[in-house]
């Protein structure tokens, strides 16, 4: 898609922006409600133990634009979710239309470098990464800039087929400031990453799956579904060695490889420490299913 039609994009939100707010909560079913007062996400459990936990963004009129009060939200219903013992995996979504269709334009169109600077702009945005539970994103409609940078910070992306994403910072002239520069490199590689950043264009869902910066592509309707899923698969694991397990590949990209090879081995290692790698090496030689205590 052109960058003509990007930046038509980005300035529906911005329009948007400006007229009032009515949240409409998408219906969704098989989950139960979760605690917390919100105003522009959801939060919710889902799956049949209900122990994954069920993020929507809540922004519809304006594509669910990233504004401050939406990464506050944002995180601190992560924070709440990681330490809920009941919860292994978590799902992070939008609409059928948009996942997030950029930060809000509004909101920064009269920031200045010193504001920035003194604001730490954007700055908490990369708190989702520390997330020790994974989180997996699973995106419908559009993902452009922050919210290509959002999804690249969660763990495992599935994407619906209508899927797009982007970076379009450069079609309103500056650049990406949440990732879009580091991690789309390290994910799709130079040449991709350049292209993207530097034509603002956007890829469709299947040249994303190629590419690397998802793994795995659904109908629209099945995304959610499917990353559901994935959580309960992921939650059905003992908590502390899933912990272990990503901090372990999340290394690969900040170390070289025999550095990597290292913390490997002294995670692997430090499994053995654990009661539930007693528990589920013992259930394997019984032939039974594990019953992790997280311990």
């Amino acid at each position: 898609m052109s960058v003509n039609r990007v930046s038509q994009i980005l300035l529906r939100v911005s329009r948007a922006a400006r007229q009032p707010q009515q949240l409409v909560a998408p219906a969704i079913r098989y989950y139960s409600s979760k605690t917390g007062n919100y105003e522009f996400i959801k939060v919710e459990t889902a799956g049949e133990k209900k122990n994954v936990g069920l993020i929507t963004l809540n922004r519809p009129k304006v594509l669910n634009a990233l504004c401050n009060q939406l990464i506050q939200e944002l995180n601190q219903a992560l924070e709440q979710l990681n330490a809920d013992a009941s919860i292994g995996a978590i799902v992070l979504t939008g609409s059928e239309k948009a996942f997030a269709a950029g930060a809000d334009i509004k909101e920064m169109q009269n920031n200045t470098f010193s504001t920035n600077l003194r604001t730490n702009f954007i700055g908490k945005w990369s708190d989702i990464t520390k997330c020790a539970k994974p989180i997996i994103a699973a995106v419908n409609g559009y993902a452009l800039g922050g919210g290509n940078e959002v999804a690249m910070m969660c763990d495992i992306v599935y994407a619906g087929e209508k899927a797009k994403f982007g970076q379009p910072e450069i079609a309103i002239g500056t650049i990406p400031g949440a990732g879009g520069t580091q991690r789309l490199t390290r994910v799709v590689g130079k040449s991709m990453a350049m292209e993207m950043v530097l034509s603002g264009n956007m890829i469709n869902a299947e040249e994303a799956e190629r590419s690397g910066l998802v793994s795995k592509v659904f109908p629209a309707e099945k995304v959610v579904e499917e990353a559901v899923k994935l959580g309960e698969k992921i939650a059905s694991h003992s908590q502390l060695v899933v912990a272990v397990a990503k901090e372990a590949v999340n290394a690969a990209y900040e170390t070289t490889l025999q550095q990597g090879l290292q913390f490997e081995k002294r995670m692997f290692h430090s499994t053995f420490s654990l009661a539930d790698r007693k528990e589920g090496m013992t259930a394997f030689l019984e032939k039974r299913s594990p019953n992790y205590a997280n311990e």
